[in-house]
């Protein structure tokens, strides 16, 4: 079978395919497209939530690294998806991860302004004191990126 029937279903938000290929050909779950996204990450990313919701019953490896090391709860806190947030964190992702860089979802989070996204996973035990490949925590990205609210994440 080849998985992208399975990616441009999803990138065409077609639910009832994307269920009928995974009923069928079960093992396409944690299949990577040709930048390494799962059909799991696919989805966050694009923040269709019907579809992140479905891929979610199906026990998806939740911490799959795209090419650049990114999960699906890596691009999801960027790019603001709160819903889909919750989702992952429901399910099990790992809140601390790494990526290649040495960043986390909480990294991405500040860096990108996601307030309501940064509070969430704090909640769910992301580490403010976590440092990527720079050196930088996500309160010194927030700080650099002229952020208000980079109090949130400092620990002392």
């Amino acid at each position: 079978m080849n998985a992208n029937a399975l990616f441009n279903a999803i990138r065409s938000e077609e639910l009832p395919v994307v269920k009928q290929l995974l009923s069928s050909y079960p093992e396409l779950i944690n299949e990577k497209d040709q930048r390494g996204s799962t059909p799991l990450l696919l989805a966050t990313y694009y923040g269709l939530e019907d579809i992140t919701s479905y891929l979610l019953t199906l026990q998806p490896d939740l911490d799959a690294q795209d090419a650049s090391g990114n999960t699906a709860l890596m691009g999801v806190s960027f790019k603001g998806h709160k819903a889909i947030v919750k989702m992952l964190l429901t399910a099990g992702a790992s809140v601390n991860k790494k990526n290649y860089n040495d960043a986390t979802a909480l990294i991405y989070a500040a860096t990108f302004g996601q307030k309501e996204i940064i509070e969430l996973l704090l909640a769910n035990g992301a580490d403010p004191e976590l440092k990527d490949n720079q050196g930088f925590t996500a309160a010194m990205h927030a700080r650099n990126q002229g952020l208000d609210f980079s109090k949130l994440l400092t620990t002392s």
